[in-house]
């Protein structure tokens, strides 16, 4: 005990300047992810304001399941979580693929700083950039749909087009840099494979599809994880800021669900009971999902 302790020491001795950067992060978690697993028992509450609240065990989660209101917020979650895993989760392993292929230093740099920095704006300025592009009378992609001889087409209060400018306007903004780590693991791959294929004759399509796709499918089945375990947490931040009144019906999902019904009407214990079935849901998904890519390819999460 003696003798681990000691090793503990050393190693914070050592290492100190890591601990205190990794602080910030950990208190994050703690204060904002793990101390409120306790208050989900809310949940099986029905909140008074003068304490003791009422046990009243699974209420709240019938009253859940026999809301029409939840059952469509539920369905627009599960619709738009399924455009976005199918249309935006390949996307970065395209850019990091491609930008795999340029040869010039400089000129990779210069894109990777363009297709970063959306990442860095926050979901109102993209919103507003958004509404501003797709504005019917002078938005950007509606003067192009007038010059090819077409009618402009309101995106942002057409229901059919909404969830087409969640799905995009994500891909713009977080393509680019989910490919940092796909590009980070293509160039962990040694070299000498390369060469080898090279010597067999292999062109560059030939190289990415058996070396560099090969390299990365651990990182891709990892993220496709972790992708799966957030199905139901489509973005509050986006959808908070892209909806109105007109399409609100079509996007509202299972966050701004529980936004509405616990801070703005006050329905604690139903929102701490949507927000548990989240949960729940989100880590049954990635554990099966786990199970799944370990059964099937060898690799998973842990």
């Amino acid at each position: 005990m003696n003798q681990k302790f000691e090793n503990l020491q050393q190693s914070f001795r050592r290492w100190w300047p890591f601990y205190v950067m990794l602080a910030p992060g950990l208190l994050f978690y703690l204060v904002y992810h793990y101390l409120p697993i306790w208050e989900a028992r809310l949940a099986f509450q029905d909140v008074r304001i003068i304490p003791p609240n009422i046990w009243v065990g699974t209420k709240h989660f019938v009253a859940l399941a026999s809301s029409p209101v939840f059952l469509q917020v539920l369905m627009n979650t599960i619709v738009i979580s399924a455009m976005k895993l199918v249309f935006i989760f390949p996307v970065p392993i395209l850019v990091a693929l491609l930008l795999n292929e340029v040869r010039s230093a400089n000129y990779r740099k210069f894109v990777q700083s363009v297709i970063y920095l959306p990442h860095y704006l926050s979901w109102v300025v993209i919103a507003g950039i958004t509404v501003a592009t797709l504005s019917p009378s002078d938005g950007a992609v509606n003067e192009v749909i007038g010059l090819m001889g077409f009618d402009p087409i309101p995106f942002m209060t057409d229901t059919g087009s909404i969830r087409w400018v969640l799905v995009f306007s994500e891909m713009w903004r977080s393509a680019g840099w989910d490919s940092l780590i796909y590009f980070a693991a293509i160039v962990g791959i040694s070299q000498e494979l390369y060469e080898a294929a090279e010597m067999d004759g292999a062109g560059r399509w030939q190289k990415i599809w058996f070396v560099t796709i090969p390299g990365i499918a651990p990182t891709i089945a990892t993220l496709f994880i972790l992708n799966v375990g957030l199905f139901l947490s489509q973005g509050f931040d986006q959808v908070i800021n892209l909806s109105n009144d007109v399409v609100r019906s079509h996007i509202d999902i299972v966050d701004t669900y529980v936004y509405r019904i616990g801070l703005q009407t006050g329905e604690f214990a139903l929102a701490t009971a949507a927000g548990l079935f989240k949960g729940v849901i989100g880590m049954i998904l990635i554990i099966s999902a786990h199970t799944i890519s370990k059964r099937l390819t060898g690799k998973g999460v842990w």
